[in-house]
Formats: C-alpha cells, sequence, structure tokens
C-alpha cells in the first residue's frame, strides 16, 4: 500500500511537471511548500522533519536537471544539418548522424 502511494504520487509530480501548463505552478507550489513553515512532518522533529523536504527538494531537482538535459539535447541535435559537405577536391560527404 504505501509503495503504490509513493509510486502513484512520484509518476503525477512527474507528469505535472513535464507538462508545459502545470511546470511553473507545480515548481512554485514546492518552493512555497519547502519554505513554508506548515509541513506534513513539523521541522521541529529532528530527522522524520527534515525527511520530507528532503526528499520533495531531491525529486524537484532531479526532475528539473532531466527536463534542463532533455531540452540541452534536443537543441544540439537542432543545430545539426544535414547539408552534403563539399572538400577542396570536390568529393562531396553526406553523413547522417543520429
Amino acid at each position: 500500500m504505501n509503495k503504490n502511494l509513493i509510486e502513484s504520487f512520484y509518476s503525477w509530480y512527474r507528469g505535472a511537471l513535464r507538462h508545459p501548463k502545470y511546470r511553473w505552478l507545480i515548481i512554485l507550489g514546492t518552493a512555497t511548500y519547502l519554505l513554508s513553515p506548515i509541513d506534513i512532518s513539523p521541522d521541529f522533529l529532528p530527522i522524520i522533519g527534515w525527511l520530507d523536504d528532503g526528499l520533495l527538494a531531491t525529486l524537484l531537482v532531479t526532475e528539473l536537471s532531466s527536463l534542463a538535459m532533455g531540452y540541452l539535447k534536443k537543441g544540439q541535435s537542432d543545430g545539426i544539418e544535414n547539408e552534403p559537405v563539399v572538400t577542396e577536391e570536390g568529393t562531396v560527404i553526406d553523413v547522417e548522424a543520429s
């Protein structure tokens, strides 16, 4: 039961963060939760209080870095031109890289 709940939350969070319409809302909501004194488990409890904040911050950073890497890879692949290259000798080199 507990594992299903965690997996459900993770898949919802990841899907919402990857949806352009809700991305900034989820990021701002997560930042507000992390900075807010109101938590699921209060921060004055030594380990348990920091655990939910740490897990949520880790999840946010992981997903944002994954999105950033996707954008960087997409940007690099868009810059590749598929035009043939003519050398000084007049030979044509046509290589398609993926």
